[in-house]
Parts: structure tokens; C-alpha cells; sequence
């Protein structure tokens, strides 16, 4: 192993990790820790050495790159260990990397980090540094996947196929700091949406309570959510699942989703949906009439029709589920035939406005012909009323102007002489 006094800082991360590593390194954790401490002392930016840690905690434990481990990495000479021998070093390897772990929370990837707390899950590492690994991991938790989320629940008293605990504390710290204004507002949508998707897939599972899974829904603020076409796909999936829950739960679960909040795709599949309460299906209904109306011009006529049923107030009558079909299916009709009207209307105007256009191209065509047709015949007459004289015999000459004037002395003049 090279000195730390000749590290390369300025070089590339990656290339730094890998040119001074070797695999004498790999065998003496204690000769690492020493090393790392030097490298501090010396004041290395905390990303190279989180690098540094990053590459060397991959060379211990393949399963922390994200990658199979290739046959290359695998030592058929070494003699196999036993489960426990195995357990116990992975604790001691992951206790000592988050102990000489940066104190800059960006100082290792998020992705290595879920790895690494996955690990310290499967391993029974001490609460302390799980502790640790979870605050860092819930200061960037906006950077997450949910692939990289879906840590599997290794206690012996939850039976959930997934840690949704784990993920309920992640959560719940990001929005802490997000209140405090440790975190952009920006990275609380990323987390709404990685939650809901997160919802969708511990959904199936038939060990998950109801009271876990609207805590985990709850925790993300109602403003971070755009849209609650995610929350009405967990929660679909959930009442898909668990079938035997009580009309009461149905009703306390679907309060998560606000209506208003949902497209129309997920309206119209709410409005079929047997499985969701008929209150629900109601005020989604009504959600979906509001936006419509607000939207369009004959919103007017259509609340002053005589029907009885949308005379009345929404919390006064409970249609079945026939009537509230045929209402839906009315409102999308009608708004069907407006715009059929207005493309209609905008077709006869582009029709008119080319007929016009033509109209006006011909006239002024046939106005030049007439013109040029005038001013001919008006030359012609003038030349045979005023230019010529039409009982003179042989070459005609002008009568009229100077130049037209003939020269010959008048006959009155010759008799008298």
C-alpha cells in the first residue's frame, strides 16, 4: 500500500480509488482505518474519500456494488465459511465503514448507502449504526428508487414480505428536515411519488395492516402530491387484496384520496369500482361534474334540467349504482357533442371564409376586364366623332388641334379675289 503523503487529490475520483488500492489493503481493515485517518489529517475533499470507502467496501462485499458478483471476484481457493463466521464479519466490516464514514451527508452515494443499511438489516448490526445509516440515508432519501427502497423486512416478529417501519422513519425524517428548510421543497414531490409506488407493491401483501399502511400514507403531506392517481392505485390494490375488510374500514381507508386531485382516467375507473364505498364513488362524481362544469358553457343548462336527482343536494340522496353510471355517461355525451359542435362551427367558417376569398378574386378580376374593355370603346368613339372627317375622299387627316388643321385656304377667299 502506498503512502498518504503521495495520494493524488487532484486526480478523478474513481481513478484515485483504484491507484492506490490494491489488494494487500483488502486484508488489513485496521492498516484502511489508519489510512483514511491520515488522509482526513491532511484535509482530503470527504466525496474522495467517500469514493475511497465505496470502492473498498465493494471489494469486502460484492452484494454492496448492486451487481452479481462476477466469477472473477469469487475466491474458489479460500476454504468456505460457515453462516455465522460469515454473518459475524460482514457486522464487524459495515460497524467499522460507518464508523469512518465522512460526517458530510453527500459524501457517499445514496445508492450505496440503502445497500449498505439492507446489509446492516440482514446482519443484526447495532442500532446505533443503523441509526446512523437511516439519517443518512433520509437526508437524501429524494434521490432514492424504488427498487433501491424495497429492503426486505428480516424481523422475526413482523411477518410483512417488506420493512415498511424502515420505510415509515425514512420518510418521516425527510419531512422533518423538509419543514425545518433543511431540504428543497422540490424534493418533496420525488418522495410522494417513490411512496405511493412503494404503496403499490407492499400492497399485496396479506400480513400488511390496515393501520400501517395509512400511516405510511399519511406521512407525505397532502400539498406534495400533484395528483392522487398513485394513492388510488395502492389503495385499489390493497382493497383488491385484503377482501374481508369491514365496510367501516373501506370508508376510513378511502379518505386518503382527495377526489379532486384525480385525472379523468382514474375517475372514470373509480366510478366502476365495486370494491370502493358508494360515498366515494359519490363525491368523485361530483368532483369529476365540478371540473367539467367549470370548464365548459353549458354547465348552466344542464343544472337547470328538471331531473330530480341533481335538484338534490349530494349528502341528501344515495343513487344506486345505475344512476350514477347513466349521470356520467350524460355528462361525458354532452361534452362529446359540444366540441363535435365546435369543430363543426369551425369548419363552416374556414368554408365561408375560402368562398370569400374566391368571391373576392374573381370580382376583382372581371373589374379590370370591364375596365379595359371601356377605355377601348371609349377610344374608338372619340376617334370617329372628333379625329376624322368622314366625307373626305382619300387619306384622312385630323380635323381638330394644331397639327390637325389643314393648311388649304378656304374657297370664300378665292371667290372673292
Amino acid at each position: 500500500m502506498t503512502d498518504s503523503s503521495n495520494f493524488p487529490v487532484d486526480r478523478p475520483t474513481s481513478l484515485a480509488a483504484k491507484c492506490w488500492l490494491d489488494d494487500a489493503c483488502i486484508v488489513d481493515i485496521d492498516h484502511f482505518v489508519k489510512t483514511l485517518s491520515g488522509l482526513k489529517a491532511k484535509g482530503v475533499r470527504p466525496d474522495l474519500i467517500g469514493s475511497i470507502i465505496t470502492h473498498y467496501a465493494c471489494k469486502w462485499i460484492p452484494e454492496l456494488s448492486g451487481e452479481p458478483p462476477s466469477p472473477a471476484t469469487i475466491d474458489h481457493q479460500s476454504p468456505p465459511q460457515s453462516a455465522t463466521a460469515s454473518w459475524l464479519k460482514k457486522r464487524f466490516f459495515i460497524e467499522t465503514i460507518v464508523s469512518v464514514l465522512p460526517p458530510e451527508n453527500d459524501a457517499a452515494p445514496c445508492s450505496f448507502l440503502l445497500r449498505l443499511l439492507k446489509i446492516s438489516h440482514m446482519v443484526g448490526v447495532d442500532s446505533n449504526y443503523r441509526e446512523e445509516l437511516e439519517k443518512r440515508v433520509a437526508c437524501r432519501l429524494d434521490q432514492a428508487t424504488l427498487k433501491e427502497l424495497m429492503i426486505p423486512c428480516f424481523s422475526h416478529v413482523k411477518r410483512t414480505l417488506l420493512d415498511v417501519e424502515l420505510m415509515l422513519r425514512l420518510v418521516k425524517r425527510f419531512v422533518e428536515m423538509d419543514l425545518e428548510g433543511l431540504r428543497s421543497g422540490a424534493g418533496m414531490f420525488k418522495v410522494a411519488k417513490v411512496v405511493d409506488a412503494y404503496l403499490a407493491e407492499a400492497a399485496v401483501d396479506l400480513e400488511l395492516g390496515l393501520p400501517e399502511f395509512m400511516e405510511l400514507a399519511g406521512a407525505v403531506p397532502a400539498v406534495a402530491r400533484a395528483t392522487d392517481d398513485g394513492l388510488y392505485r395502492a389503495i385499489d390494490t390493497y382493497l383488491k387484496t385484503h377482501m374481508k375488510m369491514t365496510k367501516q374500514e373501506r370508508k376510513i381507508l378511502c379518505k386518503l384520496i382527495d377526489s379532486q386531485k384525480l385525472s379523468m382516467e382514474a375517475s372514470l375507473h373509480a366510478a366502476q369500482n365495486e370494491r370502493l364505498p358508494v360515498r366515494s364513488v359519490i363525491q368523485v362524481l361530483f368532483s369529476e361534474q365540478a371540473k367539467l362544469h367549470s370548464h365548459t358553457d353549458w354547465s348552466r343548462s344542464f343544472n337547470n334540467s328538471k331531473s330530480p336527482i341533481l335538484g338534490l343536494d349530494p349528502q341528501e340522496w344515495c343513487p344506486s349504482s345505475r344512476d350514477i353510471l347513466t349521470l356520467q355517461q350524460m355528462e361525458i355525451k354532452k361534452l362529446k357533442e359540444n366540441v363535435t359542435k365546435l369543430e363543426r362551427q369551425c369548419h363552416l367558417m374556414q368554408m365561408q371564409i375560402g368562398k370569400l376569398s374566391e368571391k373576392k378574386k374573381r370580382f376583382f378580376s372581371w373589374r379590370k376586364l370591364a375596365m379595359s374593355t371601356n377605355l377601348r370603346g371609349m377610344s374608338t368613339d372619340v376617334g370617329d366623332e372628333q379625329g376624322y372627317d368622314s366625307c373626305s375622299i382619300g387619306k384622312q387627316t385630323p380635323l381638330k388641334g394644331k397639327q390637325g388643321r389643314s393648311k388649304t385656304p378656304k374657297t370664300w377667299r378665292q371667290s372673292s379675289s
